[in-house]
C-alpha cells in the first residue's frame, strides 16, 4: 500500500468475507511503502478491529518490488496470495485460486483475460514489451499475468533463496518454475485513488525486466562490433585498390563528419548499455537490504516472520 487511504475501507469490506468463507484460516498482511497519508494509521486500526490483519511498516518508499518481497518475508502461510488495494485485482477470485491449489498446484496464476481497462498506449506497450521478453529473455514470462497469483509455501521458500538486489518480480516468479495453472478475470478500474504509475516508471520496470533476464543486449553490440570491422575492412580494401589505380581522390569534409558522429553515436549507446549492467552490478555488490521495517504490528516472536 502506497498513499492508499481512499481505497482501504472498501478493500477490507471486499476482502474478508471471501476469506472468512474458505475453508481453513488466514492472514492479511498489509505493507505501507512509505505512505505520506493516513494510510499507516488506517491499517493500523484495521489491525486493532480484526487481528488478523498485520501491518508491515516500511521506513520509506523501497518502490513495489520491494514491498512485494518484504510481504513474501512476513506472510506465513501455507500459501500466499498477493494482491494490490486497489481491487483492480478481484479477491472473489481467491477461492477459486485456492480450489486449484488444493487439486495439487503450485502456483495459480491470475491472467487478464482483456486490458480494456487500460489506454491504447498502455496496451500497446504491454503486447510489445512481452513480445520482446518471449523473444529474448531466458525465462518465459506469462502474458497478462501480474503479481496477484497463488503461490504455494514451497514456492515462497525457493523464492527467499534468490538474492538479487535489483529486482524484477514477474521474472523471479517465472523463473522458479514449479506445477502451474491460470486462472482468467477481467481486471476493473480503480475503486478509488490514482494510480502511482506513469509511463517514465513502466518504462524503467520494462527496462529493469529486460536488462535482468537477458544478456542479449551486450551480446548484440559483439555482433555489432564484428558486422562493422567486416564493413570496415572491406571499405579499407575497396579504397586502397583506387587508390592503387585512379589515385587518391580529396577528402570531403561532410562525409568524415557524418561517419564519425555515427560511429561515436553508436560508441556512446553501447557504453550505456554497458553501464546499465554495471550499475546493477554495483548495486548488487553492495548488499544492502531490499528495505527496513520502520515497524510491525500484528506479528508475534513465535510466527514464521522475519523476527525469528
Amino acid at each position: 500500500m502506497h498513499d492508499e487511504e481512499e481505497t482501504i475501507r472498501l478493500f477490507f469490506d471486499e476482502l474478508e468475507p471471501v476469506l472468512e468463507a474458505l475453508d481453513g484460516d488466514y492472514e492479511i498482511v498489509c505493507v505501507n511503502d512509505g505512505s505520506k497519508d493516513k494510510t499507516l494509521a488506517l491499517v493500523i486500526a484495521e489491525n486493532q478491529r480484526n487481528p488478523k490483519i498485520k501491518v508491515v511498516d516500511l521506513s520509506r518508499n523501497f518502490g513495489k518490488e520491494a514491498a512485494l518481497t518484504a510481504g513474501l518475508e512476513f506472510a506465513s502461510g501455507d500459501c500466499v496470495v498477493p494482491i494490490d488495494a486497489d481491487l483492480q485485482d478481484p479477491p472473489k477470485l481467491i477461492p477459486q485460486m485456492v480450489e486449484k491449489w488444493r487439486e495439487g498446484y503450485e502456483v495459480v496464476l491470475g491472467i487478464r483475460s482483456d486490458r480494456t481497462a487500460d489506454s491504447f498506449t498502455k496496451k500497446t506497450t504491454a503486447g510489445m514489451f512481452y513480445r520482446l521478453m518471449g523473444k529474448i529473455g531466458d525465462v518465459e514470462i506469462t502474458a497478462n499475468a501480474g503479481d496477484f497469483r497463488l503461490m504455494d509455501r514451497c514456492v515462497i521458500e525457493a523464492l527467499k533463496r534468490l538474492p538479487e538486489r535489483t529486482r524484477f518480480m514477474k521474472g523471479l516468479f517465472a523463473w522458479l518454475g514449479f506445477r502451474q495453472t491460470s486462472v482468467y478475470y477481467q481486471r476493473p478500474e480503480r475503486i478509488a485513488g490514482t494510480t502511482k504509475w506513469n509511463y517514465w516508471r513502466l518504462w524503467n520496470f520494462a527496462l529493469e525486466g529486460i536488462l535482468s533476464f537477458t544478456t542479449l543486449p551486450l551480446r548484440v553490440w559483439t555482433y555489432l562490433g564484428v558486422a562493422v570491422t567486416i564493413f570496415a575492412a572491406i571499405y579499407a580494401f575497396v579504397i586502397l585498390t583506387k587508390t592503387l589505380f585512379f589515385g587518391a581522390d580529396v577528402p570531403g569534409y561532410p562525409s568524415i563528419m557524418v561517419t564519425i558522429l555515427f560511429f561515436s553515436g553508436i560508441l556512446m549507446v553501447g557504453l550505456g548499455v554497458i553501464g546499465e549492467y554495471l550499475g546493477r552490478v554495483f548495486i548488487e555488490v553492495k548488499q544492502r537490504p531490499l528495505f527496513i521495517v520502520r515497524n510491525a504490528h500484528g506479528f508475534t516472536r513465535d510466527q514464521h516472520s522475519p523476527f525469528d
